[in-house]
């Protein structure tokens, strides 16, 4: 549904979030939300974009009335109510951009997680891109698969039955094939559980949690919830966490 923007507020550290000047938004409609990875696209009737990234802890609510809860950085009132930027951690941002720097912005992402355009060709060919990285690495490389977090690239090394630390070359046909296949059994559990949230993590515009950490096989997880049996490890791969179970995984 279509929202007018009667007024937008900032608060005071909205600074260290909102990096281009908001100007003009009064009585503009945002026309459609989008979205290409981890970044959310507000259209606006006038051809402008919001482009806004949740970063760790991110979220945008829908209220009837004013969000007056801790760490509402960015509010727009419209006829409709309000729509509302929180974030406890600040670790999102968002930019004001025209439509060329807009699609400048979004092309630098390569195809979303859940886009058409995903095939498995375009999976595969995308890994083998860079032959000695590690496959977790890749995985998380938004160039190549937007959309892609921590916890999905370990989930999908896991159901896979691949050490997220293998080098890319040394995959067979076989492995590729488990690896793409397993993405969709990452985002379909997520998505059909409402999202993953952690401690002070993603919610929905209603400011609910969802249950998708009860599909989680190996990330936080003390005992792999494939093999049922083996204590998993956890290493640092590329600065990040990383998990794996050592008796599902080769």
């Amino acid at each position: 549904m279509p929202f007018m923007i009667k007024s937008c507020a900032l608060s005071g550290v909205a600074a260290s979030i909102v990096h281009t000047p908001m100007d003009r938004l009064q009585g503009r409609t945002f026309l459609e939300v989008q979205r290409k990875g981890k970044l959310l696209d507000f259209v606006l009737d006038d051809g402008r974009h919001l482009l806004s990234h949740l970063g760790m802890s991110g979220g945008w609510l829908l209220a009837e009335r004013e969000v007056t809860q801790k760490h509402t950085h960015v509010q727009f009132a419209g006829a409709a109510g309000y729509l509302a930027y929180v974030d406890p951690r600040r670790f999102g941002h968002m930019y004001l951009y025209d439509q060329a720097r807009a699609a400048a912005k979004l092309a630098e992402l390569g195809h979303d997680l859940l886009a058409p355009e995903f095939t498995a060709r375009y999976f595969k060919g995308s890994l083998r891109r860079y032959p000695e990285r590690a496959v977790k690495v890749s995985l998380l490389d938004q160039s190549l698969f937007a959309g892609t977090g921590n916890y999905i690239a370990n989930e999908i090394c896991a159901h896979a039955r691949v050490l997220p630390h293998r080098i890319v070359k040394t995959l067979s046909a076989a492995e590729l094939g488990k690896l793409y296949r397993a993405v969709s059994t990452v985002i379909d559990g997520t998505i059909s559980r409402g999202g993953v949230a952690f401690g002070g993590g993603y919610r929905d515009t209603q400011g609910e949690k969802g249950s998708g950490v009860q599909n989680l096989v190996v990330f936080y997880q003390e005992q792999c919830q494939l093999c049922k049996k083996t204590p998993v490890v956890k290493t640092i791969l590329g600065q990040r966490g990383t998990y794996h179970c050592p008796r599902c995984q080769k």
